[in-house]
């Protein structure tokens, strides 16, 4: 069973949210999402300073088996993104809660948070397959 960390919130995408304090939320994929893709060999990472909406394509993430996009959780704002993933793009399979963040997003509406699920939610949606 894959690892679903608690305090985070989940897309039916298989997206993490790590909502902070300011409400800037941390971003990557879980750890499911890693395990189904394989072995991840490339990121192309969204641009700093673009507004995006929930839902929308934001990153592309390429393993030896296939070629995924990224959506975002929320919408809001590119604050940051992860440039060691340019490197290092193994860090999605080895720490996708860590290590492997893709980017971090200054959340517009935070009741967008409401709409996702927690880590029970989540383990049952992956259970089910969809």
């Amino acid at each position: 069973m894959s690892n679903i960390p608690e305090n985070l919130k989940y897309t039916k995408t298989h997206e993490w949210i790590d909502v902070q304090d300011d409400y800037t939320g941390i971003c990557g994929i879980t750890d499911h999402a890693q395990e189904m893709l394989t072995d991840i060999v490339f990121v192309e990472l969204p641009e700093v300073g673009i507004e995006v909406k929930s839902g929308e394509q934001v990153a592309v993430v390429e393993s030896v088996k296939a070629v995924s996009d990224v959506y975002a959780p929320v919408s809001g704002r590119i604050v940051e993104v992860n440039k060691t993933l340019e490197d290092s793009p193994d860090l999605l399979n080895s720490d996708p809660y860590g290590k492997g963040w893709i980017f971090k997003i200054d959340i517009k509406d935070k009741h967008e948070l409401d709409e996702l699920m927690d880590a029970a939610q989540y383990a049952e949606h992956v259970a089910s397959g969809e």
